[in-house]
């Protein structure tokens, strides 16, 4: 084996090699994907995370008369002895065993594949040595494999051998490379902020982690370092960025981990616009260096159209509507109210509550929606029957009411057909541009309720009608701004308000004057940037008046020492000067696994956690000696 490495070095990787190297020796090291033995003459995949070359280990070329008439001359250092020995290792040779050959790149002849990019030559082996002999894997190394992913998480080392997963994590690479490039061209600093940070309570669930040098007391884990880019922009560092790693407590999910990356960016003496164009100008880069794509081919200004927030909930349920497709909803709370619940018991008890001010019209806490599926989806009954079942999983969902539209414009299939009445039916047709064999689907209640449900049916039709696929990008590309949601949500039950986002989003100029009279229709300078229906990024122009801050807090209930304890550092700072700044931060996992097609975050992930946020690789989280325990002063409950 020292011949190889110290002095034998390796020339190419495995997928480099084609027609226009022949003839020239090589040396390669690598995996033995798969072996086969054809009476004597032994193939060997040899494969890098660059790809597959095809080696042949054949007794035949030992000799030099045979090599000479086949390939024209005898490669330089030509030792009969060590291509028999190599013969003989290949005979023993395994998959998933570590090898290194030397050879000479020659012709496949009538025998190229296209199936690997170095189909159109081999290489005759002239020496090779075994680096390490692999135990037989729990399973194939393939990107069809069928193996059950816990077991594959237990080994992740072998699975990501896999082609698929290692073409991610090199997307993922160029991820980076293409961010750090450009955002260092735009003038911005790469400056790194703490994850030992206080835990201020109202944000996402945080990991503790005990003190031991002020025993009884704990840090937490920073969700991310939106506290601290505010204070590098109070400090003049002007334009920052950071590939920062991010922790929360919580439920995992398709697109969530407990411990996650984000491109973090603040940028001070800017607006909106401003940090948008610096946002669009990175997902340009990014897509050009990871996938060759050039967006500007699809967005010629080089600008992503935007959309209100109010808009995107109206029309869509959500504030990151997937806009591959159409399938709009219809609201049709005002007619609904307009014609008294037309008929339908459930939608009058609706109309009664607003009527007696039980419920603020102008707020619509309740509202009535619609989705039309159009006759050309052919849904049978049983199919609308399983799109009812999927949405079942959603808490508080409790049936979805639907009605197929005759040929003289009456409702079929439908408990509703008995008690609307034609005034309503008509007009509900017309809202919705209904036509024969449509159905309409409905859902109606509490706000947020509906918009989750009608926003996830009408994923999961586009889905059926094959608009979009399964998971993946399909090819299609839609970005969007979703910009100026309201700054606070109200609680009907409670009467009082929260912060939607965060305490320190600075309100839309012209609504500041509402933060004493009417919180609820004040709008904020926050916005998601948003593709194929993920949320990829999400910021705002943050508070720097002292004064207004104030007011949002008063808003918002929140004492005077209240805000000095959880932030009172911060607003030291922002009376000392501190600039008109705003930001943005990327999901880097998400952008991952949407660039490169990946089905969940953990395909984007060298190392995830499991849905139960455990590592199966290593066996954590586990417990730890009661003697760790003792020094922290800590005593476990468990």
């Amino acid at each position: 084996m020292s011949r190889f490495i110290d002095e034998l070095k390796r020339t190419h990787r495995c997928g480099e090699l084609r027609a226009a190297d022949e003839g020239n020796v090589v040396v390669l090291f690598g995996w033995v994907a798969s072996r086969r033995d054809h009476g004597g003459c032994v193939f060997v995949d040899l494969r890098d995370r660059t790809g597959i070359t095809q080696v042949v280990f054949d007794p035949a070329y030992a000799g030099a008369e045979l090599w000479t008439a086949k390939h024209g001359k005898l490669p330089e250092d030509f030792d009969p002895k060590l291509a028999l020995e190599a013969h003989g290792m290949a005979e023993q040779m395994r998959t998933e065993w570590v090898i290194g050959v030397r050879g000479m790149v020659v012709s496949r002849g009538n025998n190229k594949t296209t199936k690997i990019a170095t189909g159109d030559i081999e290489v005759i082996v002239l020496e090779a040595t075994i680096f390490n002999k692999a135990e037989t894997p729990p399973f194939e190394i393939s990107d069809d494999v069928q193996t059950r992913e816990e077991i594959r998480l237990e080994k992740r080392y072998l699975d990501l051998r896999r082609p698929k997963l290692q073409h991610t994590l090199i997307t993922r690479h160029k991820i980076n490379q293409a961010t750090r490039n450009y955002l260092s061209g735009q003038g911005c600093l790469e400056l790194e902020t703490p994850y030992l940070v206080k835990y201020t309570p109202g944000g996402a669930r945080n990991f503790l982690v005990p003190a031991r040098m002020a025993q009884g007391k704990f840090f937490a884990l920073a969700e991310s370092p939106q506290l601290y880019k505010q204070l590098l922009m109070v400090s003049g560092f002007d334009r920052y960025f950071q590939i920062v790693k991010c922790f929360r407590d919580e439920d995992s999910r398709l697109d969530r981990q407990p411990e996650f990356t984000q491109i973090d960016i603040e940028l001070s003496f800017t607006n909106q616009s401003e940090i948008f164009r610096l946002i669009e100008g990175l997902i340009f880069a990014i897509w050009k260096e990871a996938l060759g794509i050039d967006l500007k081919e699809l967005y010629p200004s080089g600008q992503f159209p935007e959309m209100p927030y109010e808009e995107a909930m109206g029309k869509y349920g959500s504030d990151k509507p997937d806009l591959r497709f159409d399938l709009p909803h219809v609201d049709l709370t005002d007619l609904i109210l307009e014609k008294g619940g037309g008929g339908v018991p459930f939608w009058a008890e609706i109309a009664d509550r607003y009527k007696s001010g039980a419920l603020r019209a102008d707020l619509k806490p309740e509202i009535v929606k619609a989705l039309v599926i159009p006759a050309a989806a052919n849904l049978s009954r049983p199919q609308l029957e399983e799109l009812e079942k999927g949405l079942r999983e959603i808490k508080g969902f409790r049936g979805l009411a639907r009605a197929k539209i005759a040929e003289d414009g009456s409702w079929t299939q439908s408990p509703l057909a008995k008690s609307i009445t034609d005034e309503a039916r008509l007009a509900i047709n017309a809202a919705c541009g209904a036509k024969p064999g449509d159905v309409i689907c409905f859902q109606f209640g509490k706000e947020t309720l509906v918009h989750t449900v009608m926003a996830r049916l009408r994923s999961d039709v586009a889905k059926r009608m094959g608009l979009i696929p399964e998971y993946g990008h399909g090819g299609k590309w839609s970005f969007l701004w979703v910009v100026n949601p309201p700054l606070f949500e109200y609680d009907e039950e409670t009467k009082t308000f929260a912060a939607a986002h965060h305490a320190f989003t600075r309100p839309v100029d012209e609504h500041i004057p509402l933060l004493e009279t009417d919180p609820a229709r004040v709008n904020c300078y926050r916005y998601d940037v948003v593709l194929n229906g993920f949320e990829i990024g999400g910021g705002s122009v943050r508070l720097h008046d002292p004064d207004v801050q104030q007011r949002v807090f008063n808003v918002l209930g929140i004492r005077d020492q209240d805000a000095r304890d959880k932030f009172g550092f911060l607003l030291d700072a922002l009376k000392s000067g501190a600039p008109p700044h705003g930001g943005i931060a990327l999901g880097m996992d998400r952008l991952a696994m949407l660039l490169s097609g990946a089905q969940t975050l953990r395909d984007v992930i060298p190392f995830p956690k499991t849905n139960q946020a455990t590592d199966l690789l290593t066996g954590a989280p586990v417990e730890v000696d009661p003697s760790q325990l003792a020094e922290l002063k800590i005593k476990s409950l468990s």
